[in-house]
């Protein structure tokens, strides 16, 4: 039987970060939860991480797929956050950020990993960007790592 497990150790890897400005209070910790665990867990090299900042999550699909598309990374790595508020903008914003993430990631020949946050309220954000409920950078950079060995020994 083969089974195929992705480690995350990816030393020689060149990882992108797309990142929103908007909302950047949170996303500035979502980016060091990221940043930390390439470096730290998969042993990437500071000089193989490329962050690209973005008006907002809007713009978020365009720009992995412009990175994807380069074909000088292993990975893209999208972070973000977008706050429910009073108006339906939280639908079309959220909805087209993961719809348009999806979609690049389906016709990409790396993996595109989703790291954007659609919470209810400020609070449902700060847990998620390093406190109580972890920070979904970090878990964003983990599977990023995973998947370039997963599908590496795909195609080996």
């Amino acid at each position: 039987m083969n089974v195929i497990k992705g480690v995350v150790a990816a030393p020689e890897a060149h990882i992108a970060i797309a990142i929103a400005r908007f909302n950047n209070f949170i996303n500035d910790s979502l980016l060091e939860g990221a940043i930390d665990a390439l470096e730290r867990i998969g042993q990437v090299s500071s000089d193989n991480i490329t962050v690209a900042w973005v008006p907002g999550a809007y713009e978020l699909p365009l720009t992995v797929k412009a990175l994807a598309e380069s074909q000088k990374y292993d990975a893209v790595i999208a972070l973000g956050t977008v706050i429910r508020g009073g108006t339906a903008h939280f639908e079309y914003v959220a909805g087209e950020c993961s719809s348009g993430l999806s979609s690049v990631a389906m016709s990409s020949d790396i993996p595109v990993t989703f790291g954007v946050l659609t919470t209810e309220n400020i609070e449902q954000a700060i847990e998620r960007a390093g406190t109580k409920a972890g920070n979904k950078g970090t878990e964003a950079a983990l599977t990023a790592l995973e998947m370039i060995n997963v599908i590496k020994a795909i195609k080996g």
